[in-house]
Formats: C-alpha cells, sequence, structure tokens
C-alpha cells in the first residue's frame, strides 16, 4: 500500500509540473525564435547577443538560474529600495521558458535552415520582401520540420521542472521529498515519482514518435 500511496502522492504535483511546462513551452517558443531569427542576422551585433544569450544559458544548470532569478532578482532590487517577492510557481515558469528558450533558438535555426532555398528564391521572385518571405514561406514550414523536436523539448521539460523544488514549488518531486520526510518512506516515495514522471513522458515519447514519422512521410512526399 505504501508504494502505491507513493505514486497518489507524486500525482498531487502533477498539475504544476504540467502548468510549469505548458507555460514555459510558450515563452521558450516565442523568445527561441525571435533569438534563432537574431542568430542568422546579418548584423554583427544581433548575432553576437544571440549568441552570448544561448552559450550563457546552455553553459549553465538549469538549478543555477532558478536560484539566480528566485532569490537573485529580489535581492538586487532591494539594493535599490524595490521591495519585490517572487511567486515561486511564475518563476519557475518563467526560468524554464527562458532556459528552454535557448534550446528551441537551435532547434529552429537548423529547421529554418532545413528549408529548401528554392522556396526563398521563388517567393522573392514574386516580389516578396525578406521579411514576407521569412513570415509567410520560410518559418511556417520551418516550424513543420521543428515540431518533433519541439515535442521532445516538452518533454525534456517536464522532467527537468524536478530542480524547482530547489524553490519551494510543490511539483512531483517535491511532493514526494515532503511526503519521504515525514514518512521516512524514501524508497517508496521516490519510486512513485519515477513511475509518475513515466506515466506522462512515455506516452508523449510514442505520441511523438509517430507524429516524427508522419512529418518525415509528408516533408518526403
Amino acid at each position: 500500500m505504501s508504494y502505491l500511496e507513493g505514486i497518489r502522492v507524486a500525482l498531487r504535483g502533477v498539475g504544476a509540473t504540467l502548468s510549469i511546462t505548458a507555460v514555459a513551452v510558450v515563452i521558450g517558443v516565442a523568445l527561441g525564435l525571435l533569438i534563432a531569427l537574431m542568430r542568422m542576422s546579418k548584423k554583427k551585433v544581433l548575432r553576437g547577443i544571440s549568441t552570448v544569450y544561448i552559450e550563457m544559458l546552455r553553459g549553465t544548470p538549469l538549478l543555477v538560474q532558478a536560484l539566480l532569478v528566485y532569490f537573485g532578482v529580489p535581492m538586487l532590487l532591494k539594493n535599490y529600495g524595490i521591495d519585490f517577492t517572487w511567486n515561486a510557481l511564475v518563476a519557475g515558469m518563467i526560468v524554464c521558458g527562458i532556459n528552454s528558450s535557448a534550446y528551441v533558438a537551435e532547434i529552429i535555426r537548423s529547421g529554418i535552415q532545413a528549408v529548401d532555398k528554392g522556396q526563398t528564391e521563388a517567393a522573392r521572385s514574386l516580389g516578396m520582401s525578406h521579411a514576407q518571405t521569412m513570415r509567410l514561406v520560410v518559418i511556417p514550414q520551418a516550424f513543420k520540420i521543428v515540431i518533433p523536436a519541439l515535442g521532445n523539448e516538452f518533454i525534456t521539460l517536464i522532467k527537468e521542472t524536478a530542480v524547482l523544488s530547489a524553490i519551494s514549488i510543490t511539483d512531483i518531486t517535491r511532493a514526494s521529498m515532503l511526503w519521504a520526510s515525514a514518512k521516512f518512506l524514501p524508497w517508496q516515495a521516490y519510486l512513485g515519482t519515477a513511475v509518475v514522471y513515466m506515466m506522462l513522458t512515455i506516452p508523449l515519447s510514442k505520441i511523438m514518435g509517430v507524429l516524427e514519422r508522419k512529418m518525415s512521410q509528408d516533408v518526403s512526399s
């Protein structure tokens, strides 16, 4: 029974985990698209900013970023006389979204580069500007190419939210940690945690596998 209880306890954090992941994906895609376009810009300043942004986020752990945002930002603002306290859930969404954007930017950039250059040339020959070509022709096709990769990023984010327990968000992991410390049943608690994460990620992985095969057929046809 304790093993089943461990799973039930972990399930209490599913709502927080999925809500953080969903919002983070939206932030990640929006920011990632902007950063990807900056990375491919002809202007050195924009390329430089986007490169530093990506390398900083990919080169530091998500946990460190969460601690900096949740604890560091309020302390920094306090030095300027601004009294600010994060809502932990909101902070988690923002941190995960920003972190994800660095990876999404590279995914989108690879998708844009994978679009046949003939599509761009055809659009320009029809009188479209560079901005119109990107918005109406290239980016829609690029997103079609990278949808499976974006799905995998969504799955990865579900697992990475576990580190947010460090800033007191009661997600799947923290719910289990609290129960384990109260009941002295660490094995049952964390086995339940693993089971719940697999209940979320394995079906999503299967769905993304089917979607990837379908997209591959559509692109090749």
